[in-house]
């Protein structure tokens, strides 16, 4: 594992994400259905974002682009759907079930383990990082 991304740049890249899928979804939920509320447009829209965007594009999402980090596999080889759904489903169903207990251990992972893998890191086989893709 090659330079790992801690704690703060993971949140600000989580933070971009939802600011520019979460305005965009929200208004589109506003227009079709009347208000801004959770809805099922933006669930899903959240759900496909975070499991196609970073295998079409490398590891990345909008987000984790601007601040030059991405995910990847721990054995190099690239990002597939079944990861993605192993890091995103899987790994928030754990989240669910511990009753958001597993999501303060991830941050706290993330913060002070020197690979600063998260528990969807370990569930998935990826970290996060901040070399760009090999061409």
């Amino acid at each position: 594992m090659l330079n790992p991304v801690g704690f703060w740049a993971r949140l600000g890249a989580s933070l971009l994400d939802s600011i520019i899928i979460g305005i965009p979804l929200s208004i589109i939920s506003f227009l079709l259905i009347g208000h801004w509320q959770e809805s099922p447009i933006t669930s899903l829209g959240n759900l496909l974002y975070s499991l196609v965007v970073p295998v079409m594009w490398t590891g990345y999402t909008v987000g984790k682009r601007i601040l030059g980090i991405r995910i990847v596999k721990l054995d190099g080889t690239k990002l597939g759907f079944g990861t993605m759904l192993m890091r995103v489903i899987v790994a928030g169903f754990v989240y669910v079930v511990t009753l958001g207990i597993g999501l303060i251990v991830s941050a706290f992972m993330v913060g002070l383990r020197e690979d600063k893998r998260a528990i969807h890191d370990f569930i998935a086989g990826t970290y996060v990082t901040s070399n760009p893709p090999e061409e």
